[in-house]
């Protein structure tokens, strides 16, 4: 597996996991939506000790994600389509 693959594996994991954790503390689930935020609105979190919310450049970033209601993202449109999963190309 190259380090792509494996780094993006770790952050579905990741991603999952934090969405598991909002529904045991009674949270809504949530989940990464990539491409739906304004620029500057973006959430991330690069790791432990670590942020990069808003630093997206453009409205609609593909690689730029937001935690929106888990099983809504895909639904999410947006003047460059819908939202995504995975990062999309920008």
């Amino acid at each position: 597996m190259n380090i792509t693959a494996t780094a993006l594996a770790a952050t579905l994991a990741l991603g999952l996991a934090a969405g598991a954790a909002h529904a045991a503390e009674g949270k809504p689930a949530m989940e990464k939506c990539f491409g739906v935020a304004k620029a500057g609105k973006n959430d991330c979190a690069a790791g432990a000790g670590t942020s990069c919310a808003g630093t997206s450049k453009a409205d609609y970033q593909g690689n730029a994600w937001t935690l929106v209601k888990a099983g809504t993202c895909t639904s999410i449109k947006t003047p460059k389509g819908n939202g995504s999963l995975t990062p999309k190309a920008h």
